[in-house]
């Protein structure tokens, strides 16, 4: 069995509709196990309430020491400035235990996210996530050209190589389009089949 986790940061759910899509595809793939968990969020509550944070998340919180339970972490995270949120950032800057024992090393790691707009840093938010993924010495994975649904100019979307992503806009008004959602179903399946190929 491969242990599957998928973890992420959303304020107003569109980070969590991908992160259910990509449980949803590694699920697909025999001898996977999979769990969908959420980092804490630090912002306060009257806060997020008052910026119409999505409250009623069920996902469980994840503990960073936790990580090393899993043979694949999926990493869903929306984009700050064309980086990774500041509650993903804190939660990964609390594994310099798992760094430092190597814990991590040898699993599969992959990313996906959302921004407000078609060119808000979605590319350079996975790519920045990426090196923290490396220190770790986990196996990086994206989402291949064989999922063509990133390639195609029908409609405004995310998704690049680097990983499944999704457009919000300015007000957080869209929600992932079926085909960003079957890119992030993809990306879990793709991530799922070489895990348990490696674990299984």
């Amino acid at each position: 069995m491969a242990n599957i986790l998928v973890l992420y940061h959303s304020v107003y759910g569109h980070i969590e509709a991908m992160a259910n899509a990509v449980a949803q595809g590694a699920r697909e793939v025999p001898g996977s196990t999979v769990t969908i968990k959420r980092v804490p969020e630090t912002v306060p509550d009257d806060v997020f309430q008052k910026s119409g944070g999505k409250a009623d998340q069920p996902a469980p919180i994840a503990q960073p020491g936790e990580l090393a339970d899993y043979d694949a972490i999926l990493f869903g995270t929306g984009t700050r400035f064309g980086n990774m949120t500041g509650q993903m950032r804190t939660f990964l800057d609390q594994t310099g235990g798992l760094w430092m024992s190597g814990a991590l090393v040898g699993k599969v790691g992959s990313v996906f996210c959302s921004s407000a707009t078609q060119h808000g840093g979605q590319e350079s938010t996975i790519l920045t996530f990426i090196p923290t993924l490396l220190h770790h010495g986990m196996v990086v994975v994206g989402l291949p050209y064989a999922e063509q649904r990133q390639m195609g100019i029908d409609e405004i979307k995310g998704g690049s190589p680097y990983g499944a992503s999704t457009i919000t806009g300015g007000g957080g008004e869209r929600m992932p389009s079926e085909q960003e959602l079957g890119m992030a179903r993809f990306q879990g399946k793709h991530v799922a089949t070489i895990a348990t190929k490696l674990f299984g």
